[in-house]
Order: structure tokens, then C-alpha cells, then sequence
């Protein structure tokens, strides 16, 4: 780990996108700005630990979820393909006008 002592408003660099700048120091207490691309996600460690743990339980597939799935998306009866229908309706209307 590097370790940089920084006084108030004074800049740490990483890369060419990020900044750290102290912002203010009170006690034990240090205020850091961070400047970084949005596509950098930036958050306190227990925020990161917390978004982790969720996203891992979340990913966690369960069997009987599955069946239960399953049960709930069975496929109904095969359907006639739509072309197929509109030539049926076509030529029954045309029956029906010669007979007509």
C-alpha cells in the first residue's frame, strides 16, 4: 500500500482521470473530493462491501426457483404461423363469395 501524507487542498493523482483532494480536516476526520470519469464507479468501502454481497446473493440460482419457474411458463398448444392463418381466411371468403 503507498501511504502520501496531504495537507488540506493539496491533489493525489491516479492515472490521467482521477483526483483525490483533501477538502477538509476536522479531528480525526478527513473530507476527500474525488474527480473521476462516471464510467469509474467510486464508493466507501462498506457501500462496495454491501453492493458485493447483494449482487452474489442476487446470483445465487435456487432449484426450487427453477421449479417453480417452470411450472409457471409451461408451453400452451403449437399455433398455426400467421401466413398460414390470413391464406386460410383468404380463401374461405373467396369460397364463400363463389358459393354466394
Amino acid at each position: 500500500m503507498l501511504v502520501l501524507s496531504r495537507q488540506r487542498d493539496e491533489t493525489i493523482m491516479i492515472g490521467d482521470d482521477i483526483e483525490i483532494t483533501v477538502v477538509d480536516i476536522r479531528g480525526d476526520k478527513v473530507r476527500l473530493g474525488i474527480c473521476a470519469p462516471t464510467r469509474i464507479a467510486v464508493h466507501r468501502k462498506e457501500v462496495y462491501d454491501a453492493i458485493k454481497s447483494e449482487n452474489e446473493r442476487a446470483s445465487r440460482i435456487d432449484g426450487a426457483d427453477l421449479e417453480s419457474l417452470a411450472q409457471t411458463i409451461r408451453p400452451g398448444p403449437a399455433r398455426a404461423p400467421a401466413a398460414a392463418k390470413t391464406q386460410g381466411l383468404v380463401a374461405g371468403a373467396k369460397r364463400a363469395r363463389n358459393t354466394a
